[in-house]
């Protein structure tokens, strides 16, 4: 049943959500030092399609694989490769900090993508969001640190994720796959992702690095937490209560991803980042502020 306001139960799953998310990006960074990211993206994938059927299996709906659904959860499912391919690459080629900023930037994306086809207009302060949220996110990619810790290509691979994820959102809220609900959507999505992330994979180098146990913990669990639970979490967040809601949340997770990749990683944190995280949070809140009622 859809709300038209969040609740405290959305609040609490929304904060929740949003720090495995942030653990998220520390996770897959910890994981790139063992397994080559793109076969570790692939691997995740096709491990989580024995969660996500174990979970579904659990709640008494097993998944069908519906001849209406299959043009739109083959494209949900390739987008979704594509938005891990480059987020994992990111992640290997700059900081957790500014990926998850840069990638973070999605409600600014997806705001496009609802006016044009979901029909959700851009008022005079969603056009002010965009503009901040567009600002902050040029600032993370044009001033990068000079200790090297950061490249173009990485900041740009971490953009890519975020218009995949944009445009996986998009999908999600047209009839046909909101129809097949948040879980049967994820199904399709590591199904679809598995083998196109693991035949693409030789392509980006030898598939094992160092590979330790850590690295192994962290693989399932980025199959089984992150994905069947975190994903399956975001995408029902999106089908109860406002689109544009649940996106506003998302400026808490590169916040924490900044803190945690200083903490654990000694990344720096200059002038310049936290100018365009802030620049990215004043655009995410306005771009997600209600509409002012109507008589």
């Amino acid at each position: 049943m859809r709300k038209s306001r969040l609740d405290g139960v959305g609040v609490a799953m929304l904060l929740g959500v949003q720090g495995l998310l942030a653990v998220n990006q520390v996770i897959i960074k910890l994981v790139n030092a063992g397994l080559q990211p793109v076969f570790f993206a692939g691997l995740r994938s096709l491990l989580a399609v024995g969660f996500v059927w174990a979970w579904l299996v659990w709640k008494g709906r097993p998944p069908r694989l519906r001849r209406e659904a299959w043009g739109s959860g083959l494209l949900m499912g390739a987008i979704f490769a594509a938005e891990f391919l480059f987020l994992f690459l990111a992640l290997d080629l700059t900081t957790v900090g500014r990926s998850s900023l840069i990638m973070y930037s999605m409600p600014v994306w997806f705001a496009l993508l609802a006016h044009f086809g979901l029909g959700e207009r851009i008022t005079g302060t969603k056009a002010a969001g965009l503009a901040l949220a567009f600002a902050g996110c040029a600032v993370a990619i044009l001033s990068r640190p000079k200790t090297g810790e950061a490249s173009l290509a990485g900041d740009l691979c971490a953009l890519g994720a975020a218009w995949g994820w944009a445009l996986t959102a998009y999908i999600a809220r047209r009839p046909v796959m909101r129809a097949e609900g948040p879980e049967m959507q994820l199904f399709w999505m590591v199904l679809v992702s598995a083998p196109i992330l693991l035949l693409a994979a030789p392509l980006f180098g030898p598939l094992i690095r160092d590979l330790q146990a850590l690295h192994i913990v962290g693989l399932v669990f980025q199959s089984s937490i992150v994905v069947a639970g975190g994903f399956i979490a975001w995408l029902w967040l999106l089908s109860v209560y406002p689109a544009s809601t649940v996106a506003s949340f998302s400026f808490l997770t590169p916040i924490l991803a900044i803190l945690l990749g200083a903490l654990l990683f000694g990344e720096t944190i200059g002038l310049p980042i936290l100018l365009a995280a802030a620049l990215a949070a004043a655009g995410i809140v306005l771009i997600n502020r209600p509409a002012p009622a109507t008589r």
